[in-house]
């Protein structure tokens, strides 16, 4: 089945140093843009992390700093990454939980504005988990019939999710193929920040999602505990998620007090 699309959609996958969002860098990116004719575009980048790539790291995907050595910083690729993802929606696999918000980290450390919260986020494995709980190699040896060769290389990986997302909407009747609908079946919380840290509740105020005050609204946090926002801001949480408290903390909060 061929995606039903209003928007261009970039399935894309990272290959890192770690898995921690905060301190953890992209070594390679890649993507492949899918136009609503059907036109496909494809693009892998070797990045320098400017960091020592872990052993273990190594181990999963290959990359090392010889490599990478040679290789343009994110910093340096950030803003025509930025202009090849311009007005299009997003897909991965795990992305919402990993990708995306490591993306969104490394766009703010580059200080390249973009709005990724204007985009749609289709989450295949989230799909996938939710039919199936399977992984990627498993997905795709499910849903495609065949052994997935080169896993965990960005590129691979990237084709892969491509073809699990077209074949789960042959075999579920259920899934619309419309991005809005998949971007929202592929989300297990409304997000306020990419991490997750803090969500919206039914009526659209920002929660606590995590810690002693997880379910709490952050507006209740701050009146309560006013330490709280000093303290984020000077621990190690992602950048997105202190952009997020800074904006509640300046346009709500101060006019709730």
């Amino acid at each position: 089945m061929q995606l039903n699309l209003k928007n261009p959609l970039v399935f894309f996958d990272l290959e890192t140093t770690g898995t921690d969002i905060v301190n953890d860098r992209i070594v390679e990116i890649s993507y492949l843009k899918v136009y609503p004719n059907g036109n496909e575009e494809s693009k892998t980048l070797r990045i320098n992390p400017g960091m020592h790539i872990p052993e273990g790291a190594t181990a999963i995907h290959g990359i090392t700093d010889e490599d990478v050595k040679d290789c343009p910083k994110f910093k340096e690729v950030a803003k025509n990454l930025a202009k090849e993802i311009e007005g299009c929606d997003l897909a991965g696999y795990n992305s919402n939980r990993f990708d995306i918000p490591l993306l969104a980290e490394e766009f703010l450390r580059a200080e390249v504005d973009i709005n990724m919260k204007k985009r749609k986020f289709v989450d295949v494995q989230t799909i996938f988990h939710k039919k199936e709980q399977r992984t990627l190699s498993a997905a795709y040896k499910f849903y495609c019939h065949e052994d997935l060769v080169g896993a965990h290389g960005a590129e691979a990986d990237t084709r892969a999710t491509y073809e699990v997302l077209k074949a789960q909407l042959d075999k579920y009747p259920d899934l619309t193929n419309d991005i809005a609908f998949l971007s929202n079946y592929s989300s297990f919380n409304n997000n306020a920040d990419f991490a997750g840290r803090i969500i919206y509740d039914a009526n659209g105020d920002e929660v606590i999602n995590f810690g002693k005050h997880k379910g709490k609204k952050v507006v209740d946090v701050f009146r309560e505990d006013t330490g709280y926002y000093g303290w984020v801001m000077q621990s190690n949480f992602a950048l997105d998620t202190k952009r997020v408290l800074t904006d509640i903390y300046l346009h709500k909060f101060r006019f709730k007090k």
